[in-house]
């Protein structure tokens, strides 16, 4: 049996890393046009953070709905509306409102805004594990960060292979967490109110709540 040279090797593994790169990159292209097609977003969704060293496991349940940029989120008891120009936080248990300005230094900055998009800046692809779950095929892929000093070693980016919409995402931490972002639901084009994601200051006025404005 003749010997596979050190060189064949290497051109046959960069060639299936390649079309495995491109493979992903196209999966990827689809799910920016499915996501740049709908009008708005309507999500529920698991917040999942697991540490097995520190014996940590949290499971907390969200909604978010977007639009353009524009989002109005409820997470942890937490109320936070974006109008693309200011953050509105609004904690309902503590009666208050912090009013904040967006810096637009960092573009990696994770927003609810980001929660389908984020991985088209920063990332090399990798085509991963084909999944079932619930019933659904669910391609992954890995999420690279081209930035050595990136918190996570890499995402994992699961998609359903029918819809072509985000399943679900997996951050893996150099610290041994991670932590997972699964979609519940997902609803598009919903008849959002016209004052989706605006915030009315009065209302709150009236409500006795502190208002901080930063």
């Amino acid at each position: 049996m003749k010997k596979i040279s050190f060189f064949a090797l290497l051109f046959v593994t960069l060639t299936l890393f390649s079309q495995n790169s491109t493979q992903a990159v196209a999966l990827l292209d689809e799910v920016s046009q499915k996501v740049a097609s709908y009008d708005n977003i309507d999500l529920t969704f698991d917040y999942i953070l697991d540490n097995e060293k520190e014996n940590i496991h949290q499971k907390t349940t969200g909604t978010v709905r977007l639009q353009n940029d524009n989002y109005h989120l409820n997470f942890m008891g937490i109320e936070r509306i974006f109008d693309t120009k200011k953050v509105y936080t609004i904690v309902h248990e503590d009666e208050e409102v912090v009013i904040s300005n967006v810096s637009n230094d960092d573009e990696s900055e994770f927003t609810p805004s980001k929660i389908l998009t984020f991985y088209q800046k920063g990332y090399h692809f990798e085509w991963d594990k084909l999944k079932t779950i619930a019933g659904k095929k669910i391609q992954f892929i890995k999420l690279l960060p081209k930035n050595s000093k990136a918190e996570n070693q890499y995402i994992l980016l699961g998609i359903d292979t029918k819809s072509k919409n985000i399943y679900q995402v997996i951050y893996s931490n150099k610290n041994n967490t991670n932590t997972t972002f699964k979609i519940r639901t997902f609803k598009i084009n919903s008849p959002f109110s016209k004052n989706e994601f605006l915030f009315d200051e009065t209302k709150y006025k009236k409500k006795d709540y502190i208002i901080t404005k930063l």
